[in-house]
Formats: C-alpha cells, structure tokens, sequence
C-alpha cells in the first residue's frame, strides 16, 4: 500500500478527551496487541471487515481506505475550533504504528499545516520508529498494561520490553506524555501490582501516571463482529475502589491520578 494511503475506521469531529482542546481524532486499524477487554475490537484487524450494524443489525463492513490528503481535508475544516481552544489532530486505533508510514506522513502534514498533534499508542513498535515519529507529536498518550514481560505476553500476545523503552525514551525527551495504567481484574489490580509498577516507575524516574477503572464500554462491539467477550461478567471498577491502589503510587512519590 502507497504510503499516502491508509485503513481508517472513524473519523470523530469535536471530540473533547483525546488530547487538548477541541479535536478531531482519526482511528487507524489494525493492532498487534490482543487485549481481551479492549474498547475498540473493531481496530485489532488491520484490513477491513464485516460487523454488524449496530442500529439496524444488518451486515456491513468496517474500515476504509483513506488518503493523507483526504483526511487532512477533513479535518482542516475544523481549523476555527482548534485555533479557539488548542486543539487539533489526533491519531488513535488500533495502533497508528501499525500504519507506520502512513501516520507518519499524516502527521508531518498536520504540522505543516500548523496543527497540534496528539496520538494514542500502545508504543509497541521499534525504538527508531517510535523516536522518528514522534518527532511530528506535541502530545502522547500511552499505557503500560503490565510490568511483568511474561504475564504481558500471556495477555496481550506481546512482550513489555519495546513498550517500556519507548516510553522511557519519550519521557526523557521530554514530551508532554500522559502514561496510563488500565486496571484490569485478575490481571494487574492487586496491591501487590501496584508495589511492582511503582517501583518499575521509580527505576525510570516517571513521576505521573494516570489509572483506568475496568470498564464493558466496548462489550456490545464483541456481539457485532461475533467474538466471544471474556469480561462479559466482570464487574466494572469505579475509582473509589481503587483508592488503596492509587496510595501505593503516592507513598513511592509517584502522583497518581483518575
């Protein structure tokens, strides 16, 4: 596939929590992660595929392919509400590194056009790809989902080690990164993770990290591509039930936040 050229699955105008400001994100397909309780099962397969419709159940087929200019176009007609409030671009999936090239250059064309930009990552990808790309980034989101590489793997189908040398990486280049921890039953969500994570992060000298509550947001989403949901009676996790969770970060020097 040219480079100008990518699989997209959403393109979500004013969205107000994927980054500063008032944005527009674009949601790239494909992943090489398989977390069970991912939100966006839609994203994990790169090419497009059939899913039902979720107002009219009625087969249909998600993910298309979408030029750099054509994106760029959609999105630069937003411009006014960027300018107001400091928002812009931001890539999601998926992984955009899935689409390396092509979110590179979707990106090197937003800052030509003078639009901040966001991306949300899994950082699974290697180091000299994560470190060119995000030359063309002002804001990153990203998770580490466990400390342990082995446990990791089990879970997800990836080892840890790329993901926490990327993210060391950026946050000794100091880029504005907000790290986050999805709080995962049965997983990563006893005190004794937390002890593991804290220190993980004391080692690197990461100071902030931000916890997400379980939560079945994308549970439905399962249904209409005909997976198996594994959480299906999982309850999901408020922040008060992670406040003993939250102290472990804090009695290491770590502010830790919902």
């Amino acid at each position: 596939m040219a480079t100008d050229r990518g699989i997209i699955f959403n393109i979500q105008h004013f969205s107000l929590h994927d980054g500063p400001g008032i944005r527009t994100t674009v949601f790239l397909k494909g992943c090489p992660l398989r977390c069970p309780w991912c939100a966006n099962p839609e994203s994990q397969k790169r090419a497009p595929e059939p899913i039902l419709d979720a107002v009219t159940n009625r087969p249909t087929t998600i993910g298309e392919e979408k030029t750099v200019d054509e994106i760029i176009f959609e999105v630069l007609k937003d411009i006014a509400f960027y300018e107001e409030s400091g928002g812009g671009l931001t890539l999601s999936g998926g992984e955009i590194f899935a689409q390396f090239d092509f979110a590179k250059n979707l990106l090197k064309r937003a800052k030509e056009e003078g639009l901040h930009t966001a991306i949300e990552t899994t950082a699974y990808v290697e180091p000299k790809k994560f470190s060119e790309l995000i030359e063309y980034v002002d804001f990153i989101y990203t998770d580490l989902k466990h400390y342990n590489t082995i446990k990791h793997r089990q879970v997800t189908g990836v080892k840890n080690n790329l993901i926490i040398e990327n993210i060391h990486y950026a946050f000794e280049k100091q880029k504005q990164i907000v790290l986050r921890i999805p709080v995962i039953p049965g997983f990563n969500d006893s005190l004794v993770d937390a002890e593991h994570f804290a220190k993980l992060f004391n080692k690197y000298q990461i100071n902030e990290v931000q916890l997400l509550p379980f939560h079945q947001f994308g549970e439905n989403k399962y249904k209409l591509l005909g997976r198996k949901y594994e959480f299906t009676d999982i309850k999901a996790l408020q922040p008060e039930d992670l406040i003993p969770y939250q102290q472990v970060f804090c009695e290491h020097g770590i502010n830790c936040y919902f």
